[in-house]
């Protein structure tokens, strides 16, 4: 039920239009979900202030950033003093006593990766779509889970080395001279391949989490169209399609995000504390810790948290993505009438 595929004509979408649908989603998604992890953040700061030093996790609704507490005082926006009594309390009193802006705090470095990490993905995954339904035919219903693991495998690899350098940028303040002395010297003494460090956790958490997401999506988006005697997916489709199958895909891979959360706090404590012998624990190992330790509840450590963020996240993005494709679509077809 691609909207780019239906009806007697196809009329396709360009490249460069998805990556202009996906960047236009990405930076909405942002702006609409950031606020729930400020004000999460500046909660769990109420309770537990952030010593020097400490890593914290900060998602724009896109990517999940590794953060740094390197601030004395309450100079940093997650230091400073609110007195909140609740999730909403400390929305009402962060726009009242530090303008709605606060709301945004910490957005625009984290966009930089964000931002062309959504565009590879979606437009790798529609690419891949269409190639596949060409040689394997429309119906097929593995082309998906085909798709979505490797646009995802793609994104992730592209990415992967950008996070490190990133989190040893904010950690260090480095010029960029600096940053490029370090690089260096990393990849002379431990080769290209020390640049992707951190890259199985997330490839183990995000490559599942998009076979299952797109699957669900495409399912779920056909199913609710055929309930509804609909030819084509509306916008609410789109929304409650990608709401149901980000939730699905969430907690099947909450235990990989709990170990990737682990992995990158290890990963920055080697990095940029130079810990002469760093204990490099491979994913299993990490799951086994946190099993004997917790039980196995403790990998399903933040559902909650998680679903709260991933449901609108996946929801606000796949919508406003469809949407564009489906304006392009339009103008394109306008276009062909005039030629």
């Amino acid at each position: 039920m691609d909207p780019e595929s239906e009806g007697p004509q196809i009329i396709k979408v360009t490249p460069l239009q998805q990556m202009f649908a996906s960047g236009t989603g990405a930076i909405l998604t942002s702006l609409m979900v950031t606020p729930l992890d400020v004000v999460k953040i500046r909660l769990q700061a109420q309770r537990n202030p952030f010593s020097k030093g400490k890593c914290f996790v900060y998602s724009n609704g896109l990517m999940d950033h590794l953060c740094v507490c390197e601030e004395e005082g309450n100079r940093a926006w997650y230091k400073k003093p609110g007195r909140f009594q609740g999730t909403l309390d400390a929305f009402l009193k962060i726009i009242r006593n530090e303008g709605i802006k606060s709301l945004w705090s910490g957005l625009p470095p984290t966009l930089v990766m964000a931002v062309p990490a959504t565009v590879i993905y979606f437009t790798c995954y529609d690419q891949l779509t269409y190639f596949l339904k060409s040689k394997l035919g429309e119906n097929e219903s593995h082309i998906p889970i085909v798709a979505g693991i490797l646009a995802r495998f793609g994104a992730v690899t592209v990415i992967s080395p950008l996070e490190l350098i990133r989190t040893k940028m904010q950690s260090k303040k480095f010029s960029y001279e600096e940053l490029h002395r370090f690089i260096s010297r990393k990849v002379s003494e431990d080769g290209w391949i020390s640049l992707w460090r951190g890259w199985a956790p997330t490839v183990l958490r995000d490559v599942p989490f998009s076979a299952l997401y797109w699957y669900n999506y495409e399912v779920l988006k056909k199913w609710l169209c055929e309930k509804s005697g609909l030819y084509k997916p509306t916008f609410m489709i789109h929304f409650t399609s990608g709401a149901l199958s980000g939730s699905i895909a969430a907690i099947a891979t909450l235990p990989f995000d709990v170990v990737k959360t682990q992995k990158q706090t290890q990963l920055w404590i080697d990095e940029c504390h130079k810990i002469s012998m760093p204990l490099h624990m491979s994913t299993w190992t990490i799951m086994k810790n946190i099993v004997a330790k917790n039980g196995f509840a403790g990998l399903f450590t933040g559902l909650i948290p998680r679903l709260i963020k991933i449901a609108p996240a996946c929801a606000i993005m796949i919508s406003t993505y469809e949407s564009g494709k489906a304006f392009f679509q339009m103008q394109n077809a306008r276009r062909q009438q005039y030629q």
